[in-house]
């Protein structure tokens, strides 16, 4: 018993002189920023411009006490980190749109406060610039730094049990007088009855974004199907549709005059119940020359014939099956003979796509 007891005050002891030692360390202490407080200057603001020159410029500055570093978010952007607490950003969409500014400030023990401030913002329509152009001056073949060819007919003639063999011959695409001339022609080629050529950019020049202008005249004669038109510059990762398709201008000579212009989308990717293309009549579209224009914006396709809008593709809900067009196009040219669901004229002999010039603006 007697053990018992003297082992129970030793350990008492021992506990104790524990509790001495510990009893000097301290728990660090929070630091806690306060007086937060956020500035937001517009460039250019004064009396006349109250929502900032156009420039959509803006500088934030914030300002607290017990902060070693700031962090600021536009919208639900992400994060950015600022040590001196001041930040530049320059918004881009146009028009005079409203934007939730936030700051957080931080102390040396990571502690943080917040605050928000609304800005509401000018930015005026720039003028696009040229970013990419042909308008094929010099005669002979088309410039090889700017374009390729696809050869061949394809898998199941293009997909489309397309008729003809595409080459990169002159008597098939050729520049003369100032104009691209495709020719599409009845001929005995490679095991083809007709030959024509499909230009392409791929490669060579791929953009997001911008404005496309084609200055052309049309093949005639039944069979005939000129196009003018984008694919997505990731085809051959994700495949078509996955990669988007957007067709500026498409003509099929059963039809006369009909101008088509559509898009393909793994959502719908042609002949879709409820789904719209844009047509438009032009009667002299082999005789004189149009120009056939997309718009292509964030959030919508305006398919554009002598400078009038008519037709405009704006899923209401944006996704990868709805919107592919987050991604690089690519640009092509071409003149197709017949396909698995329309036949040609026998007596056909050939017919030429002339194209005074391309250009893209952003």
């Amino acid at each position: 018993m007697l053990y018992i007891i003297n082992l129970g005050l030793m350990l008492l002891l021992s506990c104790s002189g524990g509790n001495d030692d510990s009893s000097t360390i301290e728990e660090p202490k929070e630091i806690i920023p306060k007086n937060l407080v956020l500035t937001i200057d517009l460039s250019g603001k004064d009396a006349s411009n109250p929502n900032g020159d156009g420039s959509g410029l803006i500088t934030c500055t914030a300002l607290a006490t017990n902060a070693v570093s700031f962090g600021f978010k536009i919208g639900s952007n992400a994060e950015v980190t600022s040590a001196n607490g001041f930040f530049n950003y320059t918004f881009t969409t146009e028009g005079t749109n409203d934007y939730i500014i936030t700051v957080f400030a931080y102390s040396s023990t990571g502690n943080a406060i917040s605050d928000f401030k609304k800005a509401t913002v000018f930015v005026a329509k720039k003028d696009p610039q040229l970013i990419w152009s042909d308008e094929f001056n010099t005669d002979g073949a088309p410039d090889t730094s700017k374009w390729g060819y696809d050869i061949g007919t394809g898998d199941n003639g293009w997909g489309n049990g397309e008729k003809q063999y595409y080459t990169n011959r002159t008597d098939n695409v050729k520049v003369e007088n100032g104009v691209l001339k495709i020719t599409a022609k009845k001929e005995n080629y490679q095991g083809s009855e007709y030959t024509s050529a499909r230009l392409l950019t791929k490669g060579k020049f791929e953009f997001t974004y911008g404005r496309v202008e084609v200055r052309a005249k049309l093949p005639s004669g039944s069979g005939t199907w000129p196009a003018i038109w984008m694919l997505g510059a990731n085809i051959d990762n994700v495949g078509w549709p996955a990669c988007g398709e957007i067709d500026i201008m498409e003509h099929w000579g059963y039809n006369p005059a009909i101008i088509s212009s559509a898009t393909h989308t793994p959502s719908c990717s042609g002949g879709c119940a409820n789904t719209k293309v844009g047509e438009t009549t032009i009667n002299d579209y082999a005789t004189a020359f149009h120009i056939y224009s997309l718009e292509w914006i964030e959030n919508e396709l305006n398919f554009i014939i002598d400078g009038n809008i008519k037709y405009t593709y704006k899923p209401t809900e944006k996704n990868s099956s709805t919107w592919p067009y987050t991604a690089p196009q690519f640009l092509i040219l071409n003149v197709a003979m017949g396909g698995s669901w329309f036949s040609i004229d026998p007596n056909f002999i050939e017919s030429v796509m002339e194209i005074d010039y391309i250009k893209v603006y952003q």
